[in-house]
């Protein structure tokens, strides 16, 4: 049977780039599958908007993030990655992460380089760790896939902000030295960094998208020519949800009712209910 990691494996070595919009709960994984996407980015950000109400600043805990993780990778059959943050601690944290988010059924698990607590990319603040302490937790990262997690490792530089551009660089090709699968830049801040980073750092990297963030917002084909093999957009249905559920509430509040809903029926099948009737008449008792 095809691991959750080997199918993202199988898709790294096709041609193309792989487009992955963000999921952040199950329902949200299961609009991505059934939009025709072939893998999904589960980020620390829209779950911690999500699932506790509060900023991606390091408050949402490796249990809860694990836990909304196995809903998800239970929900969909296409590979997820998941976002692993800082890995929660030293070195041997870091392989109980690995280990955990492979448990929860993830194809990857991102590590990155920020002090902890972390915060978004995106936003102001961020400090880094020590190269040292950098490459020992990619190399724990590695090593718990190497011993059996059967998870890949995208290991995660946000040097670019915090010790510059040629830090960050140098940062990427030793996790790639290290053996991670994946390598992903935080925050270039103009194409002509995010083409260095393509064109002097071997192996898939991954592009972050984020609406009025301090990437430039490039089409996926853009990015493709530019040499990424991932992009992500990890709060676009976020940003879309909160502004149609705005509107729905305005309309409740005026009581009007609220346009441009979908039909109930389209919500009984998104979450399974033709299936269940089926099963359920299989095994009726008389």
């Amino acid at each position: 049977m095809t691991t959750a990691a080997t199918h993202l494996g199988q898709l790294l070595t096709e041609g193309g780039i792989i487009v992955m919009p963000g999921c952040f709960d199950a329902m949200s994984a299961k609009l991505i599958e059934r939009a025709g996407f072939r893998a999904t980015f589960m980020g620390g950000f829209a779950v911690s908007a999500a699932r506790i109400g509060m900023p991606d600043t390091g408050l949402i805990s490796y249990s809860e993030m694990v836990d909304q993780g196995r809903n998800i990778c239970s929900a969909v059959s296409i590979p997820v990655i998941g976002d692993g943050d800082t890995g929660y601690g030293n070195a041997l944290n870091v392989k109980r992460t690995v280990r955990g988010y492979a448990d929860a059924g993830f194809a990857c698990v991102m590590i990155e380089d920020q002090v902890a607590p972390k915060r978004c990319g995106h936003t102001r603040g961020k400090q880094t760790v020590s190269r040292k302490d950098a490459f020992t937790r990619v190399q724990a990262a590695v090593d718990a896939r190497d011993e059996g997690a059967g998870i890949l490792i995208m290991a995660r530089t946000d040097a670019n902000a915090t010790e510059g551009f040629e830090e960050a660089i140098l940062r990427a090709k030793t996790f790639v030295e290290i053996g991670a699968d994946i390598t992903f830049l935080e925050a270039p801040r103009d194409e002509k960094e995010m083409r260095a980073y393509c064109e002097r750092v071997p192996g898939p990297k991954m592009a972050n998208m984020v609406e009025q963030g301090d990437t430039p917002f490039l089409s996926a084909a853009r990015l493709e020519e530019i040499g990424y093999k991932i992009a992500i957009y990890p709060i676009t249905l976020m940003l879309a949800e909160i502004r149609a559920v705005e509107h729905a509430l305005t309309a409740i509040k005026r009581d009007t009712p609220p346009q441009d809903l979908a039909e109930f029926a389209h919500l009984r099948d998104i979450v399974g209910f033709p299936d269940y009737y089926k099963a359920e008449k299989k095994y009726a008792v008389d």
